[in-house]
């Protein structure tokens, strides 16, 4: 009943929105230029009661209403095809499903059709249908064409597309291919990945509504990546940045697969929605925040157009933003709440590596605990798409060379009598690599004349040694059922989705063997999960620092920083620290002792950039940025232990050769040598900002590692090794020294060899003296 409610109200809301004429022809009073919440000239104002807070104060008079447009594009990769859509052989058929933020109503729509159509299909001159929520929207030919892609626009009737959405493709000469088993590779139709959906729609005002949140700022029926402008008071203070940091991580768990990013704004408001965090009566761009004793949240609307909403998060102190940010993120608010003050909150304190999104390491983990609740480890039909089970895990696991990570699989292929179970088979691939085939039935002669004489010999189970370099970060299990059918089957049973093909729930994977160790710095960690300061995934080890004046392009960095690492562990910074310049003393200089540091900064930052970097490999001065040259002593400990991997000068020469760059840096802590620095940085604001771009490229990702990472327009990045490394993690101290002797072959040899000399020399100098008394006994009184 709530649902079709909200339906109606948003039919009710589009027919005004679009039946309102755009110019108002009544006469312009004073009174219609007045704020909504403000009296007319010499009316006596209304009494606030005490319990509600008092409204906002804003400098300039509200401005009439505009109800904005909206134009967007989704592309079938964006649908979650990266790939792309391909019919062949018994798939004739498939279709897509996609969503939109529920808070617009579609007045227009086109779809931009890429089709790749191999040249056997084409040759048939046939055609695809395309439906939409199951209505026609018209066919397209598959014949030959100039290009090896043919394009088509269509245009959609805006009533048809609403939230929910579903396109389907459909081969019209599928009765004749039915039968074409071995073709299937022939006959082929391709809906590219760049095929897209221009819209354009209203935008619905949803009201001021705290229940809502976070609606407008992200929807979660939106597919696209989505932009969220958080505004600070001229005078930005570290506590309203950490409240911001927290929230931000949490839009970054809710955004997911999509991406999110956040426009910092200083002293000004955001054009459309957008969350404002500072103290009470502070001004941001000539909203007065609301005087309150207590933490509040409160959401109005912009005024600069009344359609679109601002989140006020207010409170006096660092405990108090602290909190009324953390009750923002719980969400459970009555409806119709404009606005509440927030009490103390009882914050969770995170333990090591219990980040929800990844894996466990205590137990095996089986794989129903891994999918989604919308995902199932049944396959219908003989075509399906392959079963996928993704999860992530903390990037520093370790197995001795040799040791490998159990798996067990259990699966039920179907039992008809029309499926060549010699030829089918289950396929698994890991993170892409392939792994095995699985057969029906059991392998070797005993089963195979055992199966022969009508016994049971199906292989309904498979132990599997995963070898640890294959877990990334990100990981993805693949199961498809090959299934084949016999030659006398008949053709209708290539379409039959009554069979059923399954993966047992039992099935699982063991990590409980690993340990959680590494070598640091590591950007490759930092860049996949957020690590090492994703290890207590609530941030309570780690501080985020920045200059003492930073500029809205760092704070924007910081934020998108928090936004991925609460994406990567699906838990909110929720015990940030941040804090403006280093600090000198107190409590202060005792957090970021005990911390990792994650630091943002430009090249214009000249102090604070050469106060951080003081004691580290890396130099920076008001123009430029480079590697500090080794001493002596420094190039021979690195020879003696082995390590000949540095390529200091490489990256040095490559930061005074590019005029604009940005990328990472990473150093051991000078003020606690168990700690690291990672430290994101560009020559100007602006390539500061191209940063959440640049780690939106599965490419780019890939080729950050080392402890330098350096991304320009024109290469790409590129990456290097500078420092030196040191471990961290879990490790006993009898393991570590037959760890560190295989890390460091050259220096246990030149070390053995010194031991062997001064033991030799010993025993040399024993057994001569011994000799020369046995050789002459009358020497002995002497």
């Amino acid at each position: 009943m709530k649902r079709m409610t909200f339906k109606v109200c948003q039919l009710l809301l589009a027919l005004s929105v679009l039946t309102t004429p755009v110019m108002a022809e009544e006469a312009t009073t004073v009174e219609s230029l007045l704020p909504i919440d403000l009296p007319a000239p010499g009316q006596e104002p209304t009494p606030v009661p005490e319990t509600v807070p008092a409204v906002p104060v804003v400098a300039t008079p509200a401005p009439s209403i505009i109800v904005p447009g909206s134009v967007s594009s989704i592309t079938v990769a964006q649908m979650g095809q990266p790939n792309g859509v391909m019919l062949s052989g018994g798939q004739l058929q498939a279709g897509i499903d996609f969503t939109l933020p529920s808070d617009q109503v579609i007045t227009n729509a086109q779809l931009f059709l890429n089709l790749k159509v191999s040249p056997a299909m084409a040759a048939r001159n046939t055609t695809l249908q395309l439906m939409m929520n199951g209505q026609p929207l018209g066919t397209v030919p598959l014949g030959s064409a100039d290009s090896d892609v043919s394009n088509y626009q269509l245009e959609i009737p805006a009533a048809m597309v609403v939230s929910s959405n579903n396109i389907s493709f459909k081969i019209n000469d599928g009765d004749a291919l039915l039968c074409l088993r071995d073709l299937s590779d022939k006959y082929q139709v391709t809906i590219m990945p760049n095929t897209r959906l221009d819209l354009e729609g209203q935008q619905l005002n949803i009201g001021a509504d705290l229940s809502q949140f976070p609606r407008p700022f992200f929807d979660s029926m939106q597919m696209t990546p989505a932009s969220v402008a958080f505004a600070f008071p001229a005078k930005t203070q570290p506590e309203q940045v950490s409240a911001a940091a927290l929230v931000a991580s949490w839009l970054g768990i809710e955004a997911d697969y999509r991406g999110i990013s956040f426009n910092a704004l200083n002293d000004k408001l955001p054009e459309k929605n957008g969350i404002l965090f500072g103290k009470p009566g502070e001004q941001i761009g000539g909203l007065t925040l609301p005087e309150t004793q207590k933490p509040m949240l409160q959401i109005i609307d912009n005024p600069g157009n009344p359609v679109y909403k601002l989140l006020l998060v207010v409170g006096n102190s660092d405990q108090q933003l602290r909190a009324a940010a953390w009750r923002l993120t719980q969400g459970k608010f009555t409806l119709q709440t404009a606005s509440t003050t927030v009490e103390n909150q009882n914050i969770p304190v995170s333990l090591a590596y219990d980040a929800p999104r990844w894996i466990t390491t205590e137990r095996p983990v089986r794989l129903t605990e891994l999918m989604r609740k919308d995902q199932s480890l049944t396959a219908t039909g003989i075509w399906h798409e392959p079963l996928t089970v993704a999860f992530r895990a903390a990037p520093d696991l370790f197995l001795w060379d040799g040791g490998t990570i159990p798996m067990k699989i259990g699966y039920r292929f179907p039992t008809e009598n029309w499926i060549d179970e010699d030829r089918s088979f289950l396929s698994m691939t890991f993170n892409g690599t392939f792994l095995s085939n699985l057969p029906v039935n059991k392998l070797g002669a005993l089963e195979t004349l055992w199966r022969k004489v009508g016994g049971d010999a199906r292989q309904e189970s498979y132990n599997l040694a995963l070898q640890p370099y294959l877990i990334y970060g990100d990981n993805q299990l693949s199961l498809y059922f090959n299934i084949e059918t016999k030659e006398s089957a008949p053709c209708n049973v290539l379409l039959n989705n009554n069979i059923k093909s399954r993966i047992d729930e039992n099935s699982w994977i063991d990590l409980s063997k690993t340990r959680h160790f590494s070598l640091l710095p590591n950007l490759s960690y930092f860049v996949g999960a957020s690590f090492p300061f994703s290890r207590f995934a609530d941030y309570s080890h780690t501080v985020l620092l920045l200059p003492e004046n930073p500029g809205e392009a760092e704070i924007s960095t910081l934020l998108n920083m928090a936004a991925r690492s609460g994406n990567a562990t699906g838990t909110s910074l929720n015990n940030n620290a941040v804090m403006f310049g280093l600090p000198t003393g107190g409590g202060n200089m005792q957090r970021l002792e005990n911390s990792h540091v994650l630091a943002v900064s430009t090249l214009n930052q000249s102090a604070f950039n050469r106060a951080l970097l003081a004691q580290s490999p890396f130099t920076s001065n008001e123009h430029s940025f480079g590697v500090r040259e080794k001493s002596i002593w420094q190039k021979i400990q690195n020879w003696i232990e082995g390590d000949w991997g540095s390529t200091g000068v490489g990256a040095d020469r490559y930061f005074s050769s590019n005029e604009a760059w940005r990328g990472f840096v990473s150093f051991r802590a000078p003020w606690n040598p168990a700690r690291v620095v990672v430290m994101a940085i560009g020559t100007t604001d602006e390539q500061l900002s191209r940063l959440q771009t640049d780690l939106s490229s599965a490419r780019i990702n890939a080729g950050i590692r080392g402890d330098v990472a350096i991304i320009t327009d024109e290469n790409g990045v590129r990456s290097f090794r500078v420092g030196q490394q040191f471990p961290s993690g879990q490790m006993p101290w009898y393991m570590m020294v037959v760890w560190y002797a295989n890390q460091h072959s050259a220096f246990m040899a030149v070390l053995c060899l010194l031991f062997a000399s001064v033991i030799g020399l010993s025993l040399y100098a024993l057994l001569k003296k011994r000799a020369r008394k046995r050789l002459n006994p009358q020497d002995d009184g002497k």
